[in-house]
């Protein structure tokens, strides 16, 4: 059981939803709440001050209006997990706790605005609690992937110098045969029942602290939080999101994609490591004053998700295509959603069959999103919008998105080019700030007025945009954003491997698939293939977070490569996807 449920400040709130009524049978019609169609969209501009927290500005608005009755009736956070155990927390309540808990950072961690704190908790209470907490005393939340090695760990903390690291007992033991190797870090905060030399209990501060904490100043343009990016070359960049960008950004996301209201119960099953959790467990509901839903399962399973739509009153799930691939397979004629009214898909583009049979399943539309840790939507298709399947919708409000070439000149409608967000003379407040200490990967971002995602694509003649593929090699599976070079760097300590290339690879669950190309050292050769395999794949799995593992491998002669040596992963990654 999540620590939370130990702990003695625990308060349920039982509250009754409102019934949703309409057609169960039949293709329904999804109308939106909060806008009348794309075109009146287009007049969001939203006006950012000098002086903005998430916490103070929003989350605190809505506890107050709850006290006078002014907010429709229904919690803020509902957690739930496999063992049928209860969470559910008001607005007011998250910020009891999230006080406390901030006074937890500020005082027994002395803890200062901007110092930065690392986060690795799975789906529990408590990684809300430190989201907000993190908000009110102005450091800088870093959160991390649940399936982080100790390689990965080592990285994250010694290249952002974090002073705190929250985590719980399985990670713990991982973060300290690292820690010695961590000059920066001064405090380690254990979320469980049971207790652990070297670290502090969470629990056990969170209940001896106050809940009297006044919320510290942060301008609109401060550091708030920074995520781990893959690319394509070097390790991870540290993505850095200001007060603005994500607290403020993230309406157009809650507001005109999600269409969210106070009524609302939101599923979003993102892995608490990624932005999109971010997006749409925190931001963009909150900034509603939606229902956070989240049900912590060990792992994806196709029954528990229906079941979950099925017997609580969700009305918006979003979730990866990958999750529909799998969820489409099963007998959805044998659950009834009754109050299911909205649902999105981001992280990969999503196979139209998929959509079709979600569709003639359900009754309804999958709404893509398109857009990137360094950003908040930037295209998406949005109720009262004519669904193209194939197409991930038109320009969200919040940037002036174009097609580019090289650069950065805008293409013909039709041509295929770089998708790219309008930067001068005005960069986008809801932007990314920069890659922290990487000023010359932040600079290689940018090209004429555009700032260029990384992603490929068309603009039709009615603004639709097309995804055509990564510009680089990063590699989009299940979610999941992995660049190759460090499944390659994890290949190579391998005795048995000379040297190796990493590409995608088509997969009809997860749409592409970690591949390897793996040259091996001579006095490997002779060695059982399928055995090598596995046993690279295990080594993999061992050196670095196990979503990264090549579920293909194939051995090779050679890897072609340029005059200079440098490898072609273009032309192993075109053969693997049967372009010319």
């Amino acid at each position: 059981m999540s620590a939370i449920g130990k702990l003695s400040f625990h308060r349920k709130i039982i509250r009754t939803f409102p019934t949703f009524k309409y057609h169960i049978r039949g293709h329904r019609v999804s109308i939106p709440q909060n806008f009348t169609d794309y075109e009146s969209i287009k007049q969001y501009n939203p006006q950012i001050p000098e002086n903005f927290n998430f916490a103070k500005d929003v989350l605190d608005v809505w506890a107050e209006q709850e006290k006078r009755g002014q907010r429709a009736d229904g919690p803020a956070l509902w957690w739930v997990n496999d063992r049928k155990e209860e969470v559910r927390w008001s607005f007011d309540e998250l910020g009891f706790h999230s006080r406390r808990l901030a006074n937890v950072l500020s005082g027994v961690c002395s803890l200062n605005q901007q110092d930065r704190v690392f986060l690795v908790l799975p789906k529990v209470p408590e990684w809300w609690l430190v989201n907000v907490a993190c908000l009110r005393t102005g450091t800088v939340l870093l959160p991390g992937t649940y399936q982080l090695t100790a390689r990965d760990i080592l990285h994250r903390l010694q290249t952002s110098r974090a002073r705190c690291v929250i985590t719980d007992e399985s990670l713990a033991p991982v973060l300290d045969s690292v820690a010695s190797q961590c000059s920066s870090l001064q405090h380690k905060l254990l979320v469980s029942p049971t207790k652990r030399d070297g670290w502090m209990n969470f629990g056990d501060l969170l209940r001896n602290a106050s809940s009297d904490h006044e919320c510290v100043n942060t301008r609109s343009d401060d550091p708030m939080t920074i995520f781990f990016t893959s690319g394509t070359t070097g390790s991870p960049k540290m993505t850095q999101h200001s007060h603005s960008s994500y607290g403020i950004g993230l309406t157009v996301n809650g507001r005109y994609w999600l269409d969210l209201t106070e009524r609302d119960v939101l599923w979003n099953t993102s892995d608490t490591g990624w932005a999109k959790s971010a997006w749409s467990s925190v931001f963009a509901p909150w900034t509603q004053g939606a229902c956070v839903f989240i049900h912590h399962m060990p792992r994806f399973n196709s029954h528990t998700v229906l079941e979950t739509l099925s017997n609580y009153p969700i009305t918006t799930f979003c979730t990866a295509p990958t999750a529909y691939r799998m969820l489409v397979q099963e007998d959805l004629s044998k659950y009834h959603f009754n109050t299911l009214q909205h649902c999105l898909s981001a992280g990969e583009p999503i196979n139209p069959d998929v959509m079709r049979k979600w569709k003639d399943a359900t009754g309804l539309d999958i709404y893509e999103g398109y857009g990137q840790t360094e950003t908040v939507l930037i295209a998406g298709t949005f109720k009262g919008m004519k669904i193209n399947a194939g197409s991930f919708g038109k320009a969200s409000p919040a940037y002036d998105v174009q097609v580019v070439d090289e650069a950065g000149n805008v293409l013909p409608r039709g041509v295929e080019g770089n998708i790219g967000i309008r930067v001068k003379p005005h960069k986008p407040f809801c932007l990314f700030t920069e890659y922290t200490d990487d000023l010359v990967r932040t600079a290689e971002c940018y090209v004429g007025d555009f700032y260029l995602t990384g992603d490929r694509g068309r603009m039709d003649q009615d603004g639709y945009l097309w995804f055509e593929g990564r510009a680089d090699d990063v590699i989009l599976s299940a979610g999941y954003r992995i660049g190759p070079f460090e499944v390659e760097n994890a290949l190579i300590e391998h005795q048995a491997v000379a040297e190796s290339a990493v590409v995608s690879s088509p997969d009809p669950i997860r749409g592409e698939v970690v591949k390897a190309f793996v040259v091996l050292t001579p006095e490997y050769k002779s060695q059982d293939q399928d055995q090598l395999v596995k046993k690279l794949q295990t080594h993999v799995k061992e050196v670095t977070a196990p979503y990264k593992y090549p579920r293909k491998i194939e051995f090779v002669e050679q890897l072609p490569k340029t005059i200079s040596g440098k490898i072609r992963r273009v032309e192993l990654r075109n053969k693997e996807w049967g372009r010319s």
